[in-house]
């Protein structure tokens, strides 16, 4: 957990100012000291600058009230209690900041807890902080900060002259922050013989001496009950105590934003740099991507178009089928040197072509079922068919010959060629049948 530094604002620029630098991993106190006046809080701005600062400021600039409210709105409640309280502040509630404490409804039946302090003072602490370029998001009560004990109270001297300050807690959500000449007229007259700031029938303490557990030399008063504690220095008695209680003043109109270290920011620069060198190379890839399936998809057209070109009876042609249903039209074929299929049959056929040049065949068709090859042929002489029917039977090929047409100065004629080793097939299948 990183170092806390923590600072007890004055109520005026010219009041001290204790600091204090805290490790919770360690639990020790790293350095402390006191400032002359508000001007010398520069001091610390290196200090504060790579840990997290929490501030306190004095109870005397802060009122604390409880207050029993008929409505669970948290709107219609602060709307309220401005004005609630109007008759018990001395100055009227435009200027003055109220911040709400969230805490459960105590045993008097208060369920609202409101801390009151002047804007003036909210915008003094803060323009002070700010003129030292100190950043924080906190800024607690200094009575608040102090050991809470059923029943008891805890006081703390911030150092032991005429012009000392008695931090004193008294309860929950009640304190109060005395110089020493208050202190001995409230020990006297305000504080004698009640342990609470309310009593009633059912407390039985009311006649009792007031109890003070004193975490520092405190100035004389009579009629109190003094139990001296370990003794321990002021800032460090707060800092210890102050995590107990998450109340903050900065609320509203004073709540800070954000504060983020300069080495944080470089970090967003670099951040946000290559998160924008990330966004380019995707849109890139992207536009590569879309600039492939237009490709994609203009090379499968073309597929399809030229599947249909030379399979016109194909009605659907899908891409993914395409390789499947070539292999079965070249199975269909068959191969050369194979004795079946219509690549061999061109193969018996094509030295009868050879002898007979004057022979033009027109068309070409082949019946994969029955392993016949149809062809149409053009002659200018019926002796060229003969010729070539002649050719055809000394490869050992089945040739029928078709009907013989003359049209002008050339004749058509057609046969139906089959290889000898199928119809020998087609017979044996015949006689086993």
């Amino acid at each position: 957990m990183a170092e806390i530094l923590y600072i007890r604002l004055g109520s005026d620029a010219n009041d001290e100012i204790s600091w204090l630098i805290y490790s919770p991993t360690e639990q020790e106190i790293i350095a402390s000291g006191v400032l002359h006046r508000a001007q010398q809080l520069v001091e610390l701005t290196e200090k504060a600058a790579q840990r997290v600062v929490k501030v306190f400021v004095p109870g005397c600039d802060v009122s604390l009230k409880s207050l029993t409210v008929p409505t669970k709105s948290q709107r219609a409640l602060h709307s309220a209690v401005p004005y609630m309280l109007e008759d018990e502040l001395a100055q009227d509630v435009e200027q003055l900041f109220f911040a709400y404490a969230d805490l459960n409804e105590d045993e008097f039946g208060h369920n609202c807890f409101v801390a009151v302090v002047e804007n003036t003072q909210m915008q003094a602490w803060q323009t002070w902080l700010k003129d030292a370029d100190i950043k924080t998001k906190s800024m607690q009560l200094d009575v608040l900060a102090m050991p809470l004990i059923a029943n008891q109270w805890s006081a703390i001297a911030l150092n032991n002259t005429d012009k000392s300050q008695i931090i004193v807690r008294q309860g929950q959500w009640q304190g109060c922050t005395l110089d020493a000449a208050t202190w001995r007229f409230a020990s006297q007259h305000l504080f004698n013989g009640k342990t609470q700031a309310h009593t009633d029938a059912k407390s039985p303490i009311e006649n009792q001496h007031l109890v003070i557990n004193a975490y520092s030399a405190l100035p004389h008063a009579e009629q109190l009950v003094i139990h001296p504690q370990e003794e321990e220095l002021p800032l460090a008695l707060l800092a210890q105590h102050s995590q107990k209680s998450d109340f903050n003043l900065l609320q509203g109109k004073f709540k800070t934003n954000e504060v983020h270290s300069k080495a944080f920011k470089h970090w967003l620069w670099a951040a946000g740099f290559a998160a924008c060198a990330l966004l380019l190379n995707i849109s890139y890839k992207s536009a590569q991507l879309w600039q492939f399936n237009a490709q994609q998809a203009h090379v499968e057209a073309q597929i399809i178009s030229t599947y249909k070109k030379a399979f016109p009876q194909t009605k659907k042609v899908r891409i993914g089928t395409i390789k499947s249903q070539l292999k079965k039209k070249i199975a269909g074929f068959g191969a050369v040197g194979s004795g079946e299929g219509f690549l061999a049959m061109l193969s018996k056929v094509q030295p009868a072509f050879a002898k007979v040049p004057e022979l033009k065949p027109e068309s070409l068709k082949f019946d994969s079922k029955r392993q016949e090859l149809r062809l149409q042929a053009i002659a200018r002489e019926y002796q060229h068919f003969e010729r070539f029917k002649n050719a055809l039977n000394d490869a050992k090929l089945t040739v029928k010959q078709g009907a013989q047409n003359s049209q002008g100065e050339q004749i058509t004629g057609s046969f139906s060629v089959t290889s000898s080793a199928s119809n020998h097939s087609k017979r044996s299948t015949k006689g086993r049948s």
